[in-house]
């Protein structure tokens, strides 16, 4: 990677372990519309975005696809890398220009493998944004589908 990226979404991991992972990096950019990838196909990166949307969505039978969560600067997009089998649960696209820094996940993934530690700091960091990510797609799921009030006592 050429320059240091300055990723907040990254604090959570110790400086040691941030420099190894963001030294395995690569910039990418995305246009308006791309899909970065469909539900049911292969995990095999995660990107930290750092300018722009995009939105994580949610095959529903019969229907357009759901909108769970729209991302941006800063934060984690692609966590079933880390959890086999490798293969995404929601979808991706880009609703604006998207700039990131993509991660290869076996890159990671082998980095894992040889700092116990290391492994323990990224399990902690994705299994925060999952949990997030868990609690955002229920909260969403229920404003469009659940009759008006379901959810207000669960």
């Amino acid at each position: 990677m050429n320059a240091s990226p300055t990723l907040s979404v990254l604090r959570a991991l110790p400086a040691p372990y941030r420099e190894r992972l963001t030294g395995t990096a690569q910039e990418v950019s995305f246009a308006p519309g791309a899909r970065l990838f469909e539900e049911g196909g292969r995990a095999d990166r995660f990107w930290i975005i750092r300018t722009g949307r995009v939105e994580l969505d949610l095959h529903v039978p019969g229907r357009r696809a759901a909108v769970i969560e729209n991302l941006g600067p800063n934060e984690l997009l692609g966590w079933s890398w880390l959890f086999g089998p490798p293969v995404w649960q929601l979808g991706a696209e880009a609703t604006t220009p998207v700039r990131a820094w993509q991660f290869d996940a076996e890159a990671v993934r082998s980095l894992c493998r040889e700092d116990p530690a290391l492994a323990d700091a990224v399990d902690q960091w994705v299994g925060g944004v999952l949990a997030h990510r868990l609690r955002a797609a229920r909260t969403r799921l229920l404003d469009l589908y659940a009759p008006y009030g379901a959810g207000a006592n669960n």
